[in-house]
């Protein structure tokens, strides 16, 4: 088994998509599921008359506004390969859900928008994957627009991102003139918008074209074969061992929209991406291919069916296989769990999972018994993840449902939205009415959406502005010290905070109340 358990880990390649809005993302989604044969055709986002929408983009919300606002986790086999794929929001607001997926992936794939360039959220993004050394794959989309110089798009990435980078393939022309890309790596040149047969035209010992071509006359092509000789000779080298700490970035050319270069770059990062890694516990590294099953919650989403009121639990597997009805201890609590009920998916079409190894994801159908980051694990040895993490909310408003006589299902469907992850709830101390806290509004607007549409509830938010959360060290709180500019609540843990208005209140509080420990326990700051 440990011999075939190893061959099925080194099979498995789990990637994020990671972007600014509008640069292509769940396009790209599309049409890697497309040629996995996970589906038969790519839905568009832009499309939406045609009731087409993207297999990534399930939420009612999301096919409304076109955005992705949750993370989708896609998975399908390609040559001899498994694939993972984790969808996550471009909007900043969800940038808390695209962290912790981050945290379950061993490499991402970073698109740009040839027009833009490197965006404010991309780089946000690109900065937890060089924390965490995350071996990242660039592909410059939308060549089939005039865009950017190619040579000024690389100077950016490496300046504005501080990492190397490789073009494995090179443009010829954009825009109305795009004839297609020069695939140094394959050594062919991939032609645009020709029949299938036509596609790749050779090239010889020195990186020529083999016969006679009308292409050959082009000055876009003379450009692109100078511009290539200068990356060459002045270029950064390849280097398989750059790529997989993280410091050099192999950069893709080509246009998810019009399905261009996307089959190439899928094939060469499948050769170069690196197969499940290993993570570091309390106890040390665990090896992918060792024999305990383990992995960690790294989201968890309500009603992904409507019908059936569910929630699932997100499951990075870190080592070891998972069979059904397995029993595993979940770290937290030190209880036993039996894993009878497991899926796996293609966005919102599930099978149900017998069996899956380390770097997959697996969805278990959860009850309340899961919380992000919890840690399951077989085996005597008490082990636990890395902590996932969190951001402190800025934005805060009052919650309560516009029907009385609904309490019981708006009660519910704040409790399952809450564990979710992307909004965090506070109760007031003498009423226990609900606050909610969220690092941006898209999060209200979702919240409310979700409440109205899921759980039957209409609610009432009363924004109560940007406050600065700090949580109690001390045992004891008198509640008498709260006020309109530092609000006393406890988090769903119970836990006592406050909620000051601004950097001034905070500063005043401390000076007057000294012996007060005030502590902000979020992990990540943006």
């Amino acid at each position: 088994m440990a011999h075939t358990l190893q061959t099925e880990v080194e099979s498995r390649r789990t990637f994020a998509i990671i972007s600014h809005p509008d640069a292509g993302k769940t396009t790209i989604t599309e049409k890697l599921l497309l040629f996995g044969g996970a589906i038969r055709d790519a839905g568009t986002v832009k499309g939406k008359k045609t009731g087409k929408y993207a297999t990534s983009d399930w939420m009612e919300i999301e096919k409304q506004r076109g955005i992705s606002v949750t993370s989708s986790v896609m998975q399908f086999d390609y040559n001899d390969f498994s694939v993972n794929i984790l969808d996550t929001p471009g909007h900043q607001d969800f940038s808390e859900d695209t962290y912790r997926t981050l945290m379950a992936v061993d490499s991402a794939v970073m698109i740009i928008d040839s027009a833009k360039g490197i965006e404010e959220q991309t780089l946000k993004l690109f900065k937890v994957c060089r924390m965490r050394g995350i071996p990242i794959f660039t592909f410059i989309n939308k060549l089939d627009r005039q865009g950017r110089a190619p040579l000024e798009l690389l100077a950016e990435l490496e300046e504005v991102l501080g990492i190397e980078s490789y073009p494995m393939n090179w443009p010829i022309g954009m825009g109305k003139e795009f004839y297609g890309i020069y695939d140094r790596y394959n050594k062919r040149i991939e032609q645009f918008r020709v029949e299938e047969d036509e596609r790749f035209l050779e090239l010889n010992e020195e990186g020529e074209m083999i016969g006679d071509h009308p292409l050959k006359e082009s000055d876009l092509y003379t450009q692109a074969l100078e511009e290539i000789m200068l990356l060459d000779e002045a270029g950064n080298e390849f280097s398989i061992e750059k790529i997989n700490n993280g410091t050099l970035s192999p950069v893709f050319f080509g246009s998810a929209l019009t399905n261009f270069g996307v089959q190439t770059f899928l094939e060469t990062y499948l050769q170069f991406a690196p197969a499940p890694q290993p993570r570091l516990t309390n106890e040390g590294e665990v090896e992918p291919a060792s024999a305990n099953f383990s992995g960690f919650v790294f989201k968890i989403q309500a009603n992904m069916n409507p019908a059936h009121r569910d929630r699932i639990a997100f499951i990075r597997i870190c080592s070891g296989a998972f069979e059904r009805g397995m029993n595993v201890t979940l770290a937290r609590t030190g209880k036993q769990i039996k894993l009878s009920q497991s899926t796996q998916f293609l966005a919102d079409d599930r099978s149900t999972v017998n069996e899956a190894v380390s770097g997959d994801i697996i969805g278990l159908y959860d009850t309340g018994t899961y919380q992000i980051g919890d840690t399951i694990y077989e085996g005597k040895n008490n082990i636990q993840f890395e902590k996932l993490p969190q951001f402190t909310p800025e934005l805060f408003v009052k919650v309560t449902a516009k029907n009385v006589m609904k309490q019981k299902s708006f009660h519910k469907g704040v409790q399952q939205l809450v564990q979710e992850g992307a909004i965090q709830l506070y109760k007031t101390y003498r009423l226990e009415d609900y606050i909610l806290g969220a690092v941006g509004q898209l999060q209200f607007e979702v919240f409310e959406h979700r409440m109205k549409n899921e759980y039957n509830s209409d609610v009432i938010m009363e924004s109560i502005g940007t406050k600065i959360a700090r949580w109690v060290e001390n045992e004891k709180i008198d509640e008498s010290l709260s006020s309109q500019r530092s609000q006393l609540v406890k988090d769903r843990y119970d836990q006592p905070l406050f909620l000051f208005e601004n950097e001034f209140a905070l500063r005043w509080f401390q000076d007057k109340n000294p012996e007060i420990m005030l502590s902000n326990p979020m992990d990540v700051e943006e």
